[in-house]
């Protein structure tokens, strides 16, 4: 009897190159579903083309953001740094685009004397790459929107050179957490 038992555990399945390759197969569709849903629904993977946000994202980053950030009743805030879809020109296709929230819905902003000012108040900003140098601009942010500026001022096109410089929420696509190269940090 003992001797039949052991004959079985000791005994094992020829090997199946169709059952393996198709075992396989399987595993690489699951990731790519997988990898698929995470990228569409939940985070935004995104590349830095240029320094409009220097020093606090670098030209060449990569970086990750959350899609989830304002579903189901996330508002952005003021200092949050943004993914979003603009028009950039007249006649420009929308592009995504990297900005820090400045104005929210409702705001005025005015920038006078090279400083933001929130509703006739000093925004402070210790972000800034370098002081700003900056032609004064009024902005009166409608409901629903919000002013992007980059943290480089003086070299970001930005809100200040926009045909439209407002941004409704359903064009913000995430809110950036963390870099994760060729530095790994978070992004505030």
């Amino acid at each position: 009897m003992k001797e039949k038992k052991e004959k079985t555990q000791e005994q094992e399945e020829p090997f199946n190159l169709k059952k393996e390759i198709f075992e396989w197969v399987k595993i690489i569709v699951a990731a790519a579903v997988i990898a698929f849903c995470l990228n569409t629904l939940i985070i935004a993977n995104s590349w830095v083309p240029s320094g409009s946000m220097e020093t606090t994202i670098m030209t060449g980053d990569r970086i990750i953001g959350s899609r989830l950030a304002y579903k189901f009743g996330g508002e952005p805030a003021r200092g949050d740094i943004v993914n979003f879809d603009h028009e950039t020109g007249p006649g420009n296709e929308e592009t995504h685009l990297l900005k820090r929230v400045i104005g929210l819905p409702g705001e005025t902003v005015d920038i006078r004397n090279n400083q933001v000012f929130i509703d006739g108040v000093v925004l402070d900003e210790p972000y800034l790459k370098e002081a700003m140098v900056s032609e004064d601009y009024h902005f009166e942010v409608p409901q629903g929107c919000y002013l992007m500026l980059g943290d480089n001022r003086n070299y970001s096109a930005d809100a200040r050179s926009w045909p439209d410089p407002y941004v409704p929420k359903k064009k913000i696509r995430a809110k950036v957490l963390f870099r994760y190269w060729p530095k790994i940090g978070l992004i505030k």
